[in-house]
């Protein structure tokens, strides 16, 4: 298992991107570089990792100064110890697509969050936590909207997830905040996966909000490195802690 940090100098411009695909494509172009096996990293039996950009949007457009890559497979792990910040990067041949650069940016291995016997972990997401709402009968995929809706379920379905790729029974409890919730009670977020030549958008509905996480060292720390929820590999359900913030 292993979490990586790539931040760019304060005198750098921070990046801009209009599309989540953009950043995705990016670590992999890295990931593969550094040794990766593109079955390793894309697919329905790539290895459990996640990504979240750090930053801020206008709208629904993104600007990062830092990348979060996170894996909690061995062999990605050592694949993601030798990643080259000046393979991160990726331009469209569509100049509206956009483009992404972290060559400038400095590698930091992040610490593990836990102490031996630990059982609870106070977290914010850095990324959305996506889930496909099953209940929707009609065309298309719905995806959940508000933690409120959820509160039976949020945990049992985080659990199903992870307990299918790790192969082995995941129970976690996990609490939303409550006044959170109450103070933001719209606390959904569309992201923008892609944009297809013809002008048509892909994009998913995450929710956000700090999140209490309480269960076994290892369900905690698989959770962390490998990310929850739907999308992960995609840039979602990354985990942050709540102490420490988001960071320069």
């Amino acid at each position: 298992m292993l979490r990586i940090r790539l931040q760019l100098p304060r005198n750098t411009p921070a990046q801009h991107y209009n599309h989540q695909d953009l950043i995705h494509d990016a670590i992999i172009n890295a990931l593969t570089a550094a040794g990766a096996d593109s079955t390793a990293v894309i697919g329905h039996q790539a290895s459990l990792w996640t990504f979240a950009p750090l930053g801020w949007h206008r709208g629904h457009a993104g600007i990062a100064h830092s990348l979060v890559i996170s894996t909690a497979d061995p062999a990605l792990a050592r694949v993601l110890s030798r990643i080259d910040p000046a393979h991160v990067i990726q331009r469209r041949r569509d100049q509206d697509a956009g483009s992404i650069n972290f060559s400038a940016a400095t590698r930091q291995p992040e610490p593990d969050p836990l102490l031996p016997g630990q059982n609870r972990m106070g977290c914010f997401l850095l990324s959305p936590l996506v889930l496909q709402d099953h209940s929707h009968t009609g065309k298309g995929k719905r995806w959940h909207q508000d933690f409120n809706a959820l509160s039976q379920t949020l945990s049992e379905t985080i659990n199903r997830k992870l307990s299918f790729v790790a192969g082995r029974e995941v129970q976690l409890c996990i609490y939303p905040d409550s006044l959170y919730l109450h103070a933001n009670p719209k606390h959904s977020v569309l992201v923008n996966l892609k944009t297809f030549q013809d002008g048509r958008k892909s994009f998913v509905i995450g929710m956000q909000a700090p999140l209490l996480l309480e269960g076994s060292e290892a369900d905690l720390r698989l959770a962390w490195y490998a990310g929850i929820g739907e999308k992960t590999r995609s840039g979602f359900g990354c985990l942050g802690l709540v102490e420490q913030g988001v960071g320069r």
